[in-house]
């Protein structure tokens, strides 16, 4: 008969160990930039075609590629031109990352309620086709990418 360990939790797990998937995640976005400052996509084809685009319309994500290009050289502005839901939401996203980060560091988890993770879902979810329905009107076309 072997008796085994229960799973340790995460504050007991040494830092290094808590620290590998935020770690993960910040080498595969600074891969991701790096790519797509290296191959520009305003290069029609440089990263194939997306399919919305392809059906005649602007997804809440089209854009998104050149926004990212657009950041690495350092252009606000053209960025926001290329997905402004893309570049308003980086703020958010990156104080999202930094405090699961500071959870993963301290071995103090950050658990939000299901209210809030709800709330906050049901928010980008309505957020996300308000700004697809916008910019595919003509009202709207100053949205397109």
């Amino acid at each position: 008969m072997t008796l085994t360990a229960p799973p340790a939790r995460a504050s007991e797990q040494p830092r290094w160990r808590r620290m590998v998937p935020p770690v993960a995640v910040a080498g595969g976005l600074a891969a991701a930039t790096l790519a797509l400052y290296l191959r520009d996509p305003h290069d029609r084809g440089s990263w194939g075609m997306c399919p919305t685009a392809a059906m005649g319309f602007s997804c809440p994500g089209c854009g998104g590629l050149r926004a990212v290009n657009d950041l690495g050289n350092l252009e606000l502005g053209a960025a926001a031109s290329s997905n402004l839901l893309f570049v308003l939401s980086l703020p958010f996203i990156a104080w999202v990352f930094l405090r699961w980060t500071r959870g993963r560091w301290t071995g103090r988890r950050w658990e939000p309620s299901d209210r809030s993770l709800a709330v906050a879902g049901i928010t980008v979810g309505v957020l996300m086709v308000v700004f697809t329905v916008v910019r595919n009107l003509p009202a709207g076309a100053w949205l397109a990418p």
